[in-house]
């Protein structure tokens, strides 16, 4: 019985399938997973065991989230000549 909520819980073990593979895991899919925990933490109905689990997978998903945007930024800056500038649309801003 204590484990009624578990059939119905939300994601913290189910994202298990990219658990391990982190390294694997794209921006945008590591970026929508940690959305999906964040919003089922905010609402609260999680029983502490599995909001320990999320936050440690959401932590995990942000270091990795951060990591790919400095590699990101790196590659600016090597494709830059090694200096990182505003960027400046041609013509303006777009309207």
């Amino acid at each position: 019985m204590p484990r009624a909520n578990s059939a119905k819980s939300v994601d913290p073990d189910a994202s298990g399938k990219e658990g391990s593979s982190l390294g694997a895991l794209k921006f945008e899919a590591a970026l929508a997973e940690l959305e999906k925990i964040v919003q089922s933490m905010e609402e609260g109905h999680l029983p502490l065991e599995e909001s320990l689990a999320a936050y440690r997978r959401g932590s995990e998903l942000l270091k990795h989230c951060q990591h790919q945007l400095s590699d990101a930024e790196r590659q600016i800056q090597v494709l830059d000549n090694g200096a990182l500038r505003d960027f400046e649309p041609n013509g303006g801003p777009a309207r």
